[in-house]
């Protein structure tokens, strides 16, 4: 089965998509894919050519996709809040036959990119006749290495995913979520574009995240499935507009990244009224771990989850966690970068781990990643952004634990000329850096704590924020 022949078979309902003043049935999102599929090729767009696109959150990215899908083409999805730097090392690698922006986004000045609206209607086109094995998206991530990643997913794990997703989480056309993650993020592909398109749930999007518009689409709305970092739900409770009875619809909510800590677990259950568990995933292997809707409570904020079916985990020599399954991705456009994290059909995550009895609890990272707001964030990026600068002699990013976002960036740097958060910012937005990656903190040091390898000793730096040392 491929993603258009999933969304066909999937209960068909008058709401399917919500956002702002729009509500589109399913008969509405199909008409509307299709239209936007013939314009696509009466441009020249065919069976497995990419199509690049870079859409703020809302109902022209599920389009989009769905368009791509039904012509057997290749989505490449670019987050919104890419920097030009970025986007520019993404389109060298992904090399799209046809690039789709919104105003006011970076790639808008691409040449040759057009919004949505531009495109021209065509003859309608037979829906393509798709192998599970065929390409289906490319989404980046920063990994490690600052170098942006080309993540292939087919139709086969995308469509596994969605399936595996609406199981676990006991979710069914009942059910309502709420999505304010950008379309190109995996969390918003899973759980905005592909589970409400298999399951027939009704998706409510966001264009941002906003708690007191969150709560008027909770209470409104419905919804009843919720998944993202611990500070959307912090900035729910927190809310001076908050009140118990707002939120009675919700049931499930499913939280990821930094800082899902048992006592926040234990406050958003209390507060929220809903089931709270932790998950753990990456844009190479979507939601590996996770907890069912009946798991023990226990088991569901204490670890980050459990494998289902065939998907198997396991923890080498190093601690490095790897897994396999039908949800992983088959590698990455560069080769090179392939063969160094894919081997013999499993994925070396990275993220360092322990598994007891099937269940997985992550308990670092290996590439010094900063997940901010459930963004990965790649340290040597950002020290490279830093380094740059004719005032920086030698810096380093680490994470600085963070209440509300889980963690934000923090800048430890060698400048004897000074260098200050202000002139931070103004540099990263000079060089075209994507926003969340601009350091938050910065601290000036006369020099950087080493290792006995000659490595800065991060462990250090990360203590001088904590005040665990001096």
């Amino acid at each position: 089965m491929n993603l258009t022949e999933q969304f066909a078979a999937a209960p068909r309902r008058d709401d399917l998509l919500v956002h702002d003043d729009l509500r589109l049935s399913t008969a509405a999102v199909d008409e509307r894919a299709a239209s936007i599929a013939s314009a696509m090729a009466t441009r020249g767009v065919g069976f497995g050519d990419r199509v690049g696109f870079q859409l703020p959150v809302g109902v022209e990215g599920v389009l989009v996709y769905r368009a791509c899908w039904r012509l057997g083409a290749v989505a490449v999805a670019l987050h919104p809040m890419a920097g030009p730097a970025q986007l520019r090392a993404s389109l060298d690698q992904a090399r799209p036959a046809l690039l789709l922006a919104a105003p006011g986004v970076p790639l808008a000045g691409e040449p040759g990119a057009v919004t949505v609206a531009d495109l021209d209607g065509g003859e309608p086109v037979q829906v393509a006749a798709v192998r599970p094995d065929d390409d289906a998206l490319i989404m980046f991530t920063s990994g490690s290495t600052g170098t942006p990643k080309g993540v292939r997913h087919t139709h086969a794990s995308l469509v596994h995913k969605a399936t595996q997703s609406l199981e676990v989480h006991g979710l069914d056309e009942d059910d309502v979520v709420l999505m304010p993650a950008p379309l190109a993020h995996v969390s918003g592909l899973l759980h905005g574009v592909l589970v409400p398109g298999a399951g027939g749930l009704k998706a409510v999007l966001m264009s941002r995240w906003e708690p007191a518009v969150a709560l008027d689409l909770i209470e409104r709305e419905r919804v009843s499935y919720m998944i993202g970092p611990p500070t959307f739900f912090i900035g729910l409770m927190d809310h001076p507009s908050f009140a118990p009875e707002r939120v009675t619809s919700l049931r499930l909510l499913s939280c990821g990244g930094a800082g899902v800590t048992p006592a926040f677990a234990e406050r958003a259950r209390d507060r929220l009224g809903a089931t709270v568990k932790r998950s753990y995933g990456s844009t190479e292997a979507p939601t590996v771990t996770t907890s069912r809707f009946d798991d023990p409570p226990e088991r569901m904020v204490t670890t980050d989850g459990r494998g289902f079916g065939e998907t198997r985990l396991r923890v080498d020599d190093d601690g490095v966690l790897w897994v396999t399954g039908p949800e992983l991705a088959r590698g990455y456009l560069d080769p090179a970068q392939t063969d160094a994290a894919f081997v013999d059909g499993w994925f070396r995550t990275g993220d360092l781990a322990t598994i007891d009895e099937g269940w997985v609890t992550i308990t670092g990272r290996i590439g010094d990643r900063i997940i901010r707001a459930g963004e990965n964030i790649s340290a040597t990026e950002v020290e490279q952004h830093l380094e740059a600068h004719p005032a920086v002699r030698a810096a380093v990013a680490v994470a600085e634990p963070d209440e509300r976002l889980g963690e934000r960036v923090a800048a430890f740097v060698v400048a004897p000329d000074g260098f200050d958060l202000d002139t931070c910012r103004a540099w990263f937005h000079e060089r075209g850096a994507t926003r969340f990656t601009t350091p938050e903190r910065v601290v000036v040091v006369e020099a950087l704590p080493l290792l006995a390898s000659g490595k800065p000793d991060r462990t250090a730096l990360r203590d001088r924020l904590t005040g665990a040392s001096s």
